[in-house]
């Protein structure tokens, strides 16, 4: 029984496949791929939970699957089966079937129609691998499709500015959750000593004795866990993201950010509530920012202008009280909550272009305000602040450029005396030396041989700062990150020993990556006069294969499954000690950049209106 969790998983991944080969003219034979592999996995689903039930709903726990064994480390792909992921199972076969047979109609005609059913196909792959996940490595595979699959749907419309750059916004906040979840797993190799699956958290025993000789790495390992639940279910300080989001279609935005890839946090949370139940102040925080997320997220619902802009607040106010449910242990009312909130958003969403026009014949013939509101009852000062407030969306994305965007920007620009020519005299010679000291088995002064790796990785985040603020030169962002990379291997090499085979292993997709990306950059070049990083050019529109290629390249080096480096980026943080928390944040740190820095390429270069005046300008909205 346990095996056919193999094929909920292999399913889809194979009518993506099958789906990209088809050319995109024939609609109706892909949405019939589509359809029947999302339907065969609905009715499967349901005969296995059946199954399932009778048999008296037993935890399935599949053998462990390495993907790279050293003699310290394992990566271990790992699933499992329990009550959590048969509800989200179902859930989640319902609503893609049902968003399936709308979006065959709904779409017919448009442009993107294959790309959207690809983008389709691909984010039910990592659904799946997430709600199936036995560890964390195994969930973070999952969790980066999802983020991805946001981004290509957000930026649907990709000839128009708007949803082209809250694609960008979106992506920019999950980077901080996906960092998040890999410090996570950081901290957790070293407070378990193995790769921990999630079957052993149940272990309360087993969880005590390791928290009670560690418990601020138990805390931390907690935190980390709630940024990136907070980031991907759009809680506070993170909420503002989700009306964003709102740009791609409506059968997209039901499906994602109405019912399933929005209540990944709380699967998250739910999947780790073993490991944080008895730490107090982490479950009284999750209260704290669950509450306060309802309120704001309910106010600002209340005002809205748009129907799915309030119907997105209206979800994250649900969203924070399920927090609640799940910090005070009532994991089965969180499950019932999600499935409701969930079935009801997409409902919502679907409808959503019909209520329109309905409200609107109804508030010219019939429409009657109401006598008596709520708010008639607060004094007419508080009233009027928190309708301010609550139009101005509390303030969440000024609150988010100020603390995060603007200091970068900043950062950045202080590096703009960083020119080709000076990056080549000083940072390759420096390099360079580095690589001789470290193959020559210099002996370093132990004060000195202590900070060289912080020292290291924080060249390798200035080379990424640097990537992210260029404004011209396409190629020396690309370089730059690259760059990034290299001197983050010099670094982990002088702080322990990372031996030549998982050196190979990181740098192997970097190189591989890197060398593609440089050449579709240097192709488009002679094809294209006018591209930089100042606005957004829209050359997919002329060049769709340059742009599928190259946004490969910049999955690659964010660490995305498809190369060995997201592999890689696990390995070098096992490689960092628990008492180094400068070389763990500066490493992060550029990790989020990186895949910020990479994504701002494609985008600008790739999408958005099209800088040729010979082609229609499409409107700044959808």
């Amino acid at each position: 029984m346990s095996s056919l969790l193999h094929l909920f998983v292999l399913l889809p991944l194979v009518g993506f496949i099958i789906s990209l080969l088809i050319p995109k003219k024939q609609e109706s034979l892909i949405s019939w791929i589509v359809f029947g592999v999302v339907g065969l996995h609905f009715i499967g689903s349901l005969i296995f939970f059946t199954i399932w039930l009778l048999n008296g709903h037993p935890t399935l726990n599949l053998p462990d699957i390495a993907l790279y064994r050293t003699d310290n480390y394992v990566f271990l792909v790992d699933f499992y089966f329990d009550k959590i992921s048969a509800v989200y199972l179902f859930v989640g076969g319902f609503l893609t079937f049902l968003v399936t047979i709308y979006s065959r109609r709904y779409l017919h005609r448009e442009e993107g129609y294959k790309r959207f059913f690809n983008a389709m196909l691909l984010f039910y792959f990592g659904y799946n691998i997430t709600i199936f996940a036995g560890n964390f490595e195994t969930l973070f595979i999952g969790w980066e499709i999802l983020g991805i699959c946001s981004f290509l749907l957000i930026a649907f419309y990709r000839d128009r500015y708007l949803p082209v750059k809250n694609a960008y916004k979106v992506f920019s906040v999950y980077r901080i959750g996906d960092v998040g979840l890999i410090l996570a797993m950081w901290a957790s190799h070293h407070l378990w000593h193995e790769n921990i699956t999630f079957s052993k958290l149940n272990d309360q025993s087993l969880v005590h004795e390791h928290l009670s000789s560690h418990s601020m790495i138990g805390v931390f390992i907690s935190f980390a866990i709630l940024i990136a639940a907070a980031a991907k279910s759009a809680q506070l300080p993170f909420s503002s993201w989700l009306p964003r989001a709102m740009e791609g279609p409506t059968p997209s935005s039901a499906i994602f950010y109405g019912s399933l890839s929005v209540h990944v946090g709380v699967f998250l949370l739910l999947r780790t509530f073993p490991f944080w139940e008895n730490q107090i102040s982490v479950r009284i925080l999750i209260v704290v920012l669950g509450l306060l997320t309802s309120a704001v997220a309910t106010l600002t619902a209340r005002v809205q202008s748009t129907i799915k802009s309030q119907i997105a607040y209206s979800s994250v106010a649900q969203i924070g009280l399920i927090f609640v449910e799940v910090s005070i242990g009532f994991e089965k009312l969180a499950l019932f909550h999600f499935a409701g909130n969930a079935f009801l958003r997409t409902y919502q969403l679907l409808v959503s272009p019909s209520s329109v026009s309905y409200l609107i014949r109804e508030q010219f013939y019939n429409f009657i305000p109401r006598k008596q509101t709520i708010e008639n009852s607060f004094p007419r000062k508080i009233r009027n602040t928190f309708y301010m407030l609550s139009v101005k969306e509390w303030n969440l994305d000024s609150f988010m450029n100020r603390i995060l965007w603007t200091p970068l920007n900043e950062a950045g620009k202080m590096l703009d005396f960083l020119t080709t020519k000076r990056l080549l005299i000083f940072f390759i010679p420096a390099y360079i030396i580095g690589v001789v000291v470290l193959d020559a088995h210099i002996t370093l002064p132990y004060e000195l041989h202590e900070y060289v790796p912080t020292i290291f990785a924080l060249v390798g985040l200035i080379s990424v700062l640097k990537a992210f603020s260029e404004r011209k030169n396409v190629l020396m962002s690309w370089m730059m990150i690259i760059m990034n990379h290299f001197w983050l291997v010099l670094a982990i090499s002088f702080n322990e020993n990372f031996t030549h085979n998982q050196v190979y292993l990181y740098l192997s997709g970097v190189v591989f990556a890197g060398t593609v990306g440089y050449l579709c950059i240097r192709r488009l070049k002679l094809l294209e006069d006018a591209y930089d990083l100042n606005q957004f050019y829209g050359h997919a529109y002329e060049h769709p294969k340059i742009a599928f290629v190259f946004l490969l390249s910049c999955l690659g080096l964010t660490g995305f499954p498809i190369t060995p480096t997201f592999i890689g980026e696990d390995v070098i943080f096992t490689h960092i000690h628990e008492d180094q928390a400068g070389l763990a944040f500066f490493t992060s740190l550029s990790f989020i950049i990186s895949g910020i820095a990479l994504i701002r390429i494609f985008s600008r270069v790739f999408l958005g209106p099209h800088i040729k005046t010979n082609h229609e300008t499409a409107y700044r909205s959808s």
